[in-house]
């Protein structure tokens, strides 16, 4: 495996298109302009497109970017970047952070801070981290998979040895949305290597054995099933086309920044801990760095194609499975239909499970503070 410092560099020529794109954009008809009934407000997209054109500076968060630790590992045959960047404590705890769909790396970059020096935050020095956070294969800036097959379970084993390559015998892992997902693979897959597994969603992919043996249903998991089926039926439309015909949505979302833009915000203003006022709680800022993410990479159909092999390889467990991993889970209030604990404990050794105050589904970018204080909180029994 090779290792190599890693800098982001867009063009002037990747800049000058972007421009020439939003200023051309085509907006849709729109029975209400400030609604978000039917997808993406046109008012709200419209001022945001007018920020991206005329007051939001690349080069600037590309300098941001840039100041943090970022590497490019190949490993088989994949480019992963990532972020590493060592704690400062006493006995470091090394931890891979793994997020998901329709964010990148970008969102844990106040999270790693609070993390890796936890007493310039008013924290103990005991509870650092070494931080370990890959963009997966696709985002952000590790380029599209080369073959087809690789699932959130292929990526767990990426990231086994991504941080066996850094010396890390034993680690803990944590993630949300599709980084969830990977988090369970890692403690399923590479439990001897796992210290624990913390996350902040459980991913719908997650079966655990039913019928049989095992105990039949509760009242509260008939009820997160019900919950489930209901938010597929109203909200899950850009997952069943992710999940099943991607391309076909990659062509008009590689071809129009508005459109891009207008597919991922729709998910951070449903999705988001916030008073009827998105910018509140992510800024145009944060939103666009993400967005441009997303558009430079020139690789929108495999962040949209995990969805389907995520699909063909689900996270589904046989009749008296059982995985030793210790595992927390933080709930936060605005988060996607969340199982209850007996539900996940069918499967796993569930150690911690606690409501959070606030927050949302992008749980490092709306909360890092929360977040970090409740990563340390379950992994301060788990050190050695």
């Amino acid at each position: 495996m090779s290792i190599r410092p890693f800098t982001l560099a867009i063009t002037p020529e990747q800049l000058d298109d972007l421009d020439r794109r939003l200023r051309a954009s085509r907006f849709p008809d729109t029975l209400a302009a400030d609604s978000w009934d039917d997808g993406t407000s046109a008012n709200f997209l419209a001022r945001l497109l007018d920020y991206w054109r005329n007051q939001f500076d690349w080069r600037i968060h590309e300098q941001r970017i840039n100041r943090l630790p970022q590497f490019l590992a190949e490993i088989d045959g994949e480019q992963i970047h990532f972020l590493h960047q060592r704690g400062i404590g006493p006995n470091a705890m090394p931890l891979i952070i793994t997020h998901g769909w329709p964010g990148s790396f970008l969102e844990m970059e106040r999270l790693l801070a609070l993390l890796t020096d936890p007493a310039k935050y008013g924290g103990d020095a005991s509870d650092a981290f070494d931080v370990v956070v890959p963009s997966l294969p696709g985002y952000g800036c590790s380029p599209a998979p080369t073959k087809a097959g690789i699932s959130s379970r292929q990526i767990a084993g990426l990231w086994a040895s991504l941080m066996g390559e850094l010396g890390y015998d034993r680690f803990g892992a944590q993630g949300g949305d599709i980084g969830a997902g990977v988090s369970m693979w890692l403690a399923r897959n590479f439990s001897p290597n796992l210290i624990g597994a913390h996350l902040n969603y459980i991913p719908g992919s997650f079966r655990p054995p039913l019928g049989g043996a095992q105990a039949p249903l509760n009242e509260k998991e008939q009820d997160f099933l019900n919950r489930s089926g209901q938010f597929a039926a109203a909200e899950g439309a850009y997952a069943a086309l992710h999940a099943t015909k991607p391309q076909t949505l990659a062509f008009a979302l590689a071809d129009s920044p508005a459109g891009l833009a207008a597919w991922i915000v729709e998910k951070f203003h449903s999705w988001v801990d916030h008073p009827d006022d998105l910018e509140q709680v992510v800024p145009f800022d944060s939103l666009l760095s993400d967005i441009a993410l997303y558009w430079f990479s020139g690789s929108i159909q495999a962040t949209l194609r995990l969805y389907k092999e995520n699909r063909l390889e689900p996270l589904v467990f046989q009749d008296n499975e059982r995985v030793d991993t210790p595992l927390g889970v933080a709930l936060f209030p605005k988060e996607l239909p969340m199982p209850p604990r007996s539900w996940v404990e069918r499967v796993f050794d569930v150690q911690r499970w606690e409501p959070m105050p606030r927050g949302g589904h992008f749980a490092a970018l709306e909360q890092p503070e929360i977040l970090a204080e409740e990563i340390r909180a379950f992994f301060r029994p788990l050190r050695r």
